[in-house]
């Protein structure tokens, strides 16, 4: 599947705010409906991708590590944001949150969910935190060679975002081997479906956190996504995910 969606403007007079304002929300809005993912290519240049990556090797910038073998979630590592979050980061998820608002609530209105998001990425923040989930989730991750994510779902807690977003920080082919983003889907009384989500540095994809609207003949219906990585066959991996719920 190709998006259709141009890269976003970037130089030092092109801040975040003004990057995410230049994607073809229009186009981004279709591929999102059609398959439930949609990549941005060329989000971040080479310099921010390597200067958050670096970020990682810096764990008093973080809140917690967590090694995904103990856990039984794969193999490799990553680490949650705390806060206050990196400017870059936080500029993204706030501006990010914005856009996508109006499509999670038209998700939700099409699934049969009485749970709607306001505009500001704040106000629903505050949502979370009233309810207890007041820990950061963006989060940094790091795989070697053999290291993997297994498929999952990034719930924290009753406060969900359907949307969250990825960006590859590493380049494929220079920097690692394998590592493919992976998007699973389940519909009713199918077989799953999946996808390998075609990733270059420093682009981004969005794509469902849990369940998804599918038109069907008999009106709209919902299908469970899960997303991870493939194994590593050499080199390292960094990626930063963003997350718009916090966690419990």
């Amino acid at each position: 599947m190709t998006t259709g969606i141009a890269p976003p403007a970037r130089s030092a007079t092109h801040p975040i705010e003004a990057r995410i304002a230049a994607i073809d929300w229009p186009a981004l809005s279709v591929a999102l409906d059609a398959e439930g993912w949609a990549v941005v290519p060329g989000l971040f240049g080479d310099a921010e991708c390597d200067a958050l990556a670096a970020c990682y090797d810096a764990p008093q910038g973080f809140r917690s590590h967590v090694h995904m073998a103990r856990h039984g979630f794969g193999r490799g590592e990553y680490r949650y944001f705390a806060y206050p979050l990196p400017a870059p980061v936080a500029d993204l998820r706030t501006a990010l949150y914005t856009r996508l608002a109006p499509i999670a609530n038209r998700w939700h209105a099409r699934m049969g969910m009485d749970v709607r998001f306001p505009d500001a990425h704040a106000a629903f923040l505050a949502r979370c935190h009233a309810a207890g989930q007041a820990r950061p989730t963006p989060l940094l991750l790091s795989y070697g060679p053999g290291d993997y994510n297994c498929l999952h779902q990034d719930l924290y807690g009753e406060h969900v975002f359907p949307l969250q977003l990825a960006v590859l920080l590493s380049a494929p082919g220079d920097d690692f081997t394998g590592g493919e983003f992976l998007l699973t889907e389940q519909r009713p009384r199918m077989q799953s479906r999946a996808a390998v989500v075609p990733l270059g540095k420093g682009d981004a994809v969005v794509f469902a956190v849990n369940t998804r609207p599918v038109r069907g003949a008999r009106g709209d219906y919902r299908v469970a996504m899960r997303h991870g990585v493939s194994a590593l066959r050499t080199g390292q991996r960094r990626t930063l995910g963003l997350i718009f719920h916090d966690a419990g």
